[in-house]
């Protein structure tokens, strides 16, 4: 048996119907030009073939001595692939809303913990012979940047390979550094208390950064929001591609980074859809902004290394150029912070950030007390080549997350080839009418541009 990190297990004991906690994707594939009229068909064929597991796919949760739960794994060594990868048809003629509906109740459901705690979906039925894989794996196995990494691998940057190859049963990657022995419960325990302890001599730092310059970001200076509630456990899924061309412009002549030109583009589409729900507050929305903190060396390790900065989102400014700026400086400041700290000290930094999300589940606390952050928006990098699977190019990667109580709204965003992908995931009774946030996205973008010149 395998014993949880501390973070891994949380998202094991917050799980619950109307908390599902696994991380998806929706990858939309253009068949070879070349290929039969069966190539689907056949792809799927020869994937439930593939039957040699890596461990992180035959993972599942243990229960100890009788009754201990979420805190180790244990391994199944009879997995049933026909169980895990499913097939389905969309109904004619093949609306991407349709995929859209599927894939919203398709992450609305928990994952078995009887099984390994994945899913693949092969989805038939697009127009012009093109098809979907929706994948989902459950966060204490995965964060979202290993499990793009991982999803990249089963991948080719070359049309003509038709090398057969999928995530779960791809070889372990072989590394240079001498092997190191896994933690025990004991040590896990005392490391992470120690993360938590290393903050003591940066207290002085941090406090000066928040209270005097005013660099820090910090929980609960966000105002409520029609996102910041109780959540069901349905979902709505929305997806959309811009060229990343048009944000990289945006950001030459603004003289900012890729990631507040895309904070910005968010902040704008937010303000203009609280407007039309009569409900934009006075104050700016916090959003929560996960940082990757993996070295190469660990890059595509199982786990979670996620940090958090907050970053105030300025949607109380009405002129975009000026919002944008507020953004780039409030991100700049917020970094500058957690990159004067060891990676120990702002990986706990980050924990404490966002552990008050964990006081959800409390009666009352939702509704009464002020919230943490609004929203989390998470650009995550991918690949700047076409990709493709067996010939298949890859049209399309759309992120899936996760959303809780007093967190409703999920934007992620993957760039892929010469776009960027955004994937928004929201509670289906508490952000109504979620899709049309991608048209207040596209103007965003376009106001941006006006505003810039470009």
């Amino acid at each position: 048996m395998e014993l949880l990190s501390p973070t891994d297990s949380i998202f094991l004991i917050g799980e619950s119907r109307e908390h599902p906690m696994h991380v998806g994707a929706l990858q939309l594939f253009d068949p070879p030009a070349n290929g039969p009229d069966g190539f689907v068909h056949e792809l799927y064929e020869q994937v439930t073939a593939l039957t040699d597991f890596s461990p992180m796919f035959r993972k599942r949760p243990a229960t100890l001595l009788g009754g201990i739960a979420n805190i180790g794994w244990t391994v199944d060594d009879d997995v049933d692939v026909s169980y895990h990868l499913r097939r389905s048809a969309l109904p004619t003629p093949g609306r991407i809303r349709d995929l859209l509906e599927l894939i919203s109740r398709l992450h609305s459901t928990l994952l078995d913990r009887h099984h390994p705690l994945w899913e693949a979906h092969v989805i038939e039925g697009l127009p012009e012979g093109r098809f979907a894989v929706y994948t989902k794996m459950h966060h204490s196995l995965v964060d979202g940047v290993s499990a793009l990494k991982l999803t990249m691998r089963a991948l080719s940057d070359d049309p003509d390979d038709t090398e057969l190859r999928v995530p779960w049963a791809l070889p372990a990657r072989t590394s240079k550094r001498p092997a190191v022995e896994g933690p025990g419960l004991l040590r896990t325990i005392a490391g992470t208390v120690g993360s938590v302890a290393g903050l003591a001599p940066s207290t002085v730092k941090l406090a000066n950064a928040a209270l005097i310059e005013q660099q820090l970001t910090l929980p609960f200076t966000a105002p409520r929001t029609m996102f910041n509630v109780k959540i069901g456990g349905a979902r709505r899924f929305a997806a959309q591609s811009w060229p990343f061309e048009r944000i990289q412009r945006v950001k030459a002549a603004a003289g900012v980074t890729v990631n507040d030109v895309v904070l910005a583009m968010c902040a704008g589409a937010l303000r203009a859809y609280l407007i039309e729900q009569n409900a934009l507050p006075d104050a700016p929305l916090i959003s929560m902004v996960p940082v990757n903190m993996r070295s190469d060396g660990d890059s595509s390790a199982g786990g979670n290394m996620v940090g958090t900065v907050l970053c105030s989102l300025a949607t109380d400014v009405e002129d975009p150029g000026h919002r944008l700026e507020a953004i780039s400086a409030s991100m700049r400041g917020n970094k500058e912070v957690f990159a004067s700290l060891p990676r120990t000290e702002a990986l706990a930094l980050s924990a404490l950030m966002i552990a008050p999300l964990g006081l959800g589940a409390v009666p009352g606390y939702v509704a009464a007390a002020p919230p943490p952050f609004n929203v989390v928006i998470s650009n995550v990098p991918g690949p700047r080549q076409p990709m493709y699977w067996c010939g298949a190019r890859m049209s399309g990667d759309y992120p899936v997350s996760i959303v809780m109580d007093n967190l409703a709204l999920n934007i992620t965003l993957v760039s892929n080839d010469k776009n960027l992908d955004f994937g928004l995931i929201g509670c289906r009774r508490s952000v109504p009418h979620l899709q049309r946030l991608l048209g207040h996205l596209e103007d965003s973008l376009a106001d941006l541009e006006r505003a810039f010149g470009v």
